[in-house]
């Protein structure tokens, strides 16, 4: 399969889609494009590809379609759409951080009607599909797989295939729960520093040394006085994700104490008005129950 000059649709042109898409486009791909809100495809149509008006329609004049959406029942519904349409032998892959239930069900239908299906949900955020940094996760057979590799490996740093469908959405899920909890425990860390009196600075130092770190701890923290980031990550998705990976542990019977409270938490930043703001303001909803400002000093020169 040749990785250039193929017919190839996106649906749902977000941060994560649009920067898909647009990097299909910039090599050199026949791109159709659709999003209910079509404004969001307009830097895509002036940098070659075409808008269309239904999943229905990317269907017909593409072999393989890239979907990218908020929720499994968004996806579900889409992928109902797509399929009346698809010709026989046709690919989605779907990049959504989906729940593995869904996933599977959907790809009984696309069985039964002669067409594929992959999951690939990626990690790496709006900046890593930008830049072609995401890390695919991908389930489905493996030949559907295969087929589509030499496309992914154009547009990310890696990619895993982890078995049948569902798997793929499993490993994204517990890479979220991770990822989350390292945020959330760290933020609460700092929290107790900062109202006990500690410099954060030094405290950081002393995580780092001490051999207590994570990636927040290592990288995002210092980015932790900026507030109001556009949005690349909604804390409403990410209240999602740890919902589908609350689902996941109780389908698998896996405790997961501290995956509740994480989720726990990512929901109360949501009702207390953050849902649509970057997973980075997270920060605030610590600073509230704490009553405290997370400051984090620069480093010290040499």
């Amino acid at each position: 399969m040749r990785a250039d000059g193929q017919r190839l649709g996106v649906i749902g042109a977000g941060n994560i889609g649009g920067a898909i898409a647009m990097n299909l486009v910039a090599d050199g791909h026949r791109v159709v494009v659709h999003d209910p809100d079509a404004r969001r495809c307009g830097p895509l149509v002036a940098a070659g590809a075409t808008i269309v008006r239904s999943p229905g329609e990317v269907a017909e004049r593409s072999a393989v379609t890239f979907t990218s959406l908020p929720t499994p029942a968004v996806m579900e519904a889409v992928a109902g759409q797509w399929l009346e349409a698809a010709p026989r032998g046709a690919v989605l892959v779907d990049l959504t951080t989906n729940a593995p239930a869904t996933v599977r069900r959907v790809g009984e239908r696309f069985a039964a009607a002669e067409r594929h299906l992959l999951e690939a949900p990626l990690t790496g955020g709006a900046v890593g599909a930008q830049t072609r940094q995401v890390v695919f996760m991908a389930g489905g057979e493996r030949a559907t797989y295969d087929h589509c590799l030499p496309l992914l490996q154009t547009l990310g740093r890696a990619t895993f295939y982890l078995g049948p469908l569902g798997a793929g959405n499993t490993a994204k899920l517990v890479n979220s729960l991770l990822a989350f909890s390292a945020t959330w425990s760290s933020l609460e860390g700092l929290a107790v520093a900062a109202k006990a009196g500690l410099d954060l600075r030094t405290m950081i130092d002393v995580v780092r040394t001490g051999g207590a770190g994570n990636f927040f701890t290592e990288r995002m923290v210092e980015g932790i006085n900026e507030r109001g980031r556009p949005t690349q990550f909604a804390l409403e998705l990410a209240a999602k994700d740890a919902g589908l990976l609350l689902d996941v542990a109780r389908e698998t019977a896996v405790p997961t104490p501290l995956g509740a409270a994480v989720a726990g938490a990512l929901a109360a930043a949501v009702s207390a008005g953050l849902g649509e703001r970057d997973f980075t303001d997270l920060v605030e909803l610590i600073e509230r129950q704490a009553g405290v400002t997370l400051w984090l000093p620069p480093r010290a020169s040499s």
